[in-house]
């Protein structure tokens, strides 16, 4: 925000130089012109407007106005700061659509849990853990492609009733499950929804905000991504102690929230951009009116119109191919899939589906231990999406995402090193019985990475001794045989199935806490925030949904790998594998990413028009100041 004197001097200034750059064969009668102020872009991280010039056609008003036959002479258009109304309505829009981003994140969040009263339930392999985390990802890259064409035809309002009703029905199936099978078909289902709602919330947010509070709206979606893990980590932690059956209130309850949002979103609007596509202007107008709160929208209107008309002109054809041809909106959409890819290649599900068991990987015994302090990392990851929403719109896109991912980087560091030296420090296993595959391991950190086997030890600290043996084909919580086999009757041993025993624990919680402190603000929310308005509107649809395939596909490519790739890289090696992406990352958004804070949705195109080495160059050098424009007029 300027302050008062910095408005003052600035308003001065540009009446000085608008009043001074008229052409000589201009004339003014019966008055001054009209000052038309718009939002245009963002100069040093300021929100600023372009003055254009109007013809009055009141017939009423005696000081006419006349349009000058030629563009002002001016170098550098001047820019003058003003406010935008909003109303507390485009609020409630945003609470209800956000909604969706809360269901998207409690499932994220609830099969952390969950899935350590699963696997001992069900007694489930590295396999079927994978599968079952992985297939309702497999299921939103399908619905996230579909959700494209539904957009386009049927609107983001009926989209988002479909996916809330599907979701709710996900969440009763869960409850209900007996079997496996059941529980796959259930994942499945709530899969289909969130891929419809994590393409189509971000897109009718942004179509429904005025443009200075964009980012901040379409980051609140974010925020409640981040909120539904944190209050699912804490009805996991709760509900742990429910046993055999816990895990069926963890994912059934999941279906409030869904109900809540299909009964709301009946009284919400359309999205205004949408119906000006399909013709409604009278709709689009008394909607625009009410989400602003102000009758005077018609620029606003009229400019989405010009628009809808400008790309009209080259025809309708195949949205795709379309895409493909026209050079700014396929950088757009190399950004914009990046984006994702990259959100999702860094790591980030791989902490928030197996925060728990990674927790106890890293040598914390104790599961409902495990669980709450996975909670405490979620909670965490919500109140960093805070600090997100609120610097989005104060130091613009970029800055946020390069300086996440320079953090996410080091905290990836952290955790291979972590790991590393609890592999390297692991305590040795002496063989119980020398013709097993499990007495052949060497250490413990070897012999838990075998899901048939598990080390029970006596001892603490540096004096640890103990045996690999095979694991209990009815029951994880013990062995086959040896002195860990009666889980009621451990006198003096410690069976650890999936940990070792070791001082590092501390380490690898760190590791997790600063990852969640940076990925949160940033590489979080950022790369669906950008993809909602990088897009023009006829290619927003195919475009929001083409990178939340990405962003699915990518998913599922972590998700379904991650436990695998712990037992044949090491848990070590596979960090320091996320490590590497996230410095291509680095490299690839320092190049092609630019700046959109501040501009119209129907302006941020030309950015894309540019090559991509200027996108490199701070806001400061992409924007000359007011002062160094009058200097150089």
């Amino acid at each position: 925000m300027f302050s008062s004197d910095e408005d003052n001097e600035f308003e001065l200034e540009a009446e000085e130089l608008m009043m001074s750059n008229f052409s000589e064969g201009s004339k003014l009668v019966g008055g001054s012109p009209t000052i038309k102020p718009t939002v245009s872009h963002s100069v040093n991280s300021k929100r600023i407007a372009s003055v254009s010039f109007e013809e009055n056609t009141d017939s009423e008003n005696e000081n006419t106005v006349y349009t000058y036959p030629s563009k002002p002479k001016m170098k550098n258009t001047y820019h003058i700061p003003i406010t935008v109304t909003s109303t507390v309505y485009v609020w409630l829009l945003t609470f209800f659509a956000a909604i969706g981003g809360f269901l998207f994140g409690y499932d994220t969040g609830v099969i952390s849990g969950a899935m350590l009263l699963l696997r001992d339930k069900f007694n489930l392999s590295s396999f079927w853990q994978e599968l079952i985390v992985s297939v309702t990802i497999a299921a939103a890259v399908v619905s996230a492609l579909a959700g494209g064409f539904l957009n386009d035809w049927f609107g983001r309002k009926v989209v988002t009733i479909l996916a809330s009703f599907v979701f709710t029905a996900g969440a009763v199936v869960l409850a209900c499950s007996s079997n496996v099978a059941m529980l796959v078909v259930g994942r499945l289902i709530l899969g289909l929804s969130i891929g419809f709602a994590s393409m189509t919330i971000p897109v009718y947010i942004a179509e429904c905000a005025p443009a200075h509070l964009r980012g901040r709206l379409v980051t609140v979606n974010t925020l409640f991504i981040t909120g539904g893990q944190f209050i699912a980590s804490v009805l996991d932690g709760g509900f742990s102690y429910i046993k055999p059956d816990g895990w069926k209130y963890m994912l059934g309850l999941a279906g409030v929230p869904s109900l809540i949002q299909f009964c709301g979103f009946f009284f919400l609007p359309e999205s205004p951009r949408w119906l000006m596509r399909k013709g409604r202007e009278s709709e689009a107008l008394r909607i625009l009116q009410r989400l602003r709160g102000t009758s005077n929208v018609d620029d606003e209107l009229k400019e989405i119109k010009n628009t809808l008309q400008l790309e009209s002109l080259n025809g309708d054809g195949n949205t795709m191919l379309r895409i493909l041809r026209t050079p700014a909106v396929r950088r757009a959409l190399i950004v914009g899939c990046g984006l994702q890819l990259f959100q999702q290649l860094t790591g980030i599900n791989t902490v928030m589906y197996y925060s728990a068991t990674i927790i106890k990987m890293s040598g914390v015994s104790d599961q409902q231990t495990a669980i709450w302090l996975a909670a405490v990392t979620a909670g965490i990851n919500f109140i960093f999406t805070i600090v997100g929403v609120w610097l989005v719109e104060r130091i613009g896109r970029k800055k946020l995402v390069m300086g996440s991912l320079i953090g996410v980087t080091g905290s990836l560091i952290l955790l291979a090193v972590t790991f590393q030296l609890v592999a390297l420090m692991s305590p040795s296993n002496v063989p119980y019985h020398s013709n097993t595959t499990c007495s052949s391991y060497r250490s413990c950190d070897s012999c838990v990475d075998n899901s048939q086997c598990g080390y029970c030890y006596t001892g603490s600290g540096s004096s640890v001794n103990g045996s690999c043996l095979a694991t209990s084909s009815k029951d994880t919580g013990h062995s086959d045989y040896g002195p860990c086999e009666n889980a009621t009757s451990l006198v003096g041993h410690t069976w650890a199935y999936d940990y070792c025993p070791t001082s590092y624990s501390w380490m690898a919680i760190l590791g997790l806490v600063l990852y969640l402190m940076f990925f949160a603000p940033g590489m979080g929310p950022m790369p669906w925030t950008i993809n909602s308005e990088i897009y023009p509107i006829w290619a927003r649809s195919t475009g929001n949904s083409l990178s939340a395939a990405t962003n699915w596909t990518a998913n599922l490519l972590v998700s379904m790998t991650f436990l695998t790739l712990t037992e044949t890289l090491t848990k070590y090696g596979t960090y320091w594998l996320f490590v590497g992406i996230a410095i291509l990352g680095l490299m690839f958004f320092g190049i092609c990413l630019p700046e959109t804070k501040g501009r119209k949705l129907e302006d941020i195109e030309d950015l894309f028009s540019q090559p991509w080495n200027l996108h490199w160059r701070s806001s400061r050098r992409r924007y000359t100041s007011l002062k160094s424009s009058l200097s150089s007029s």
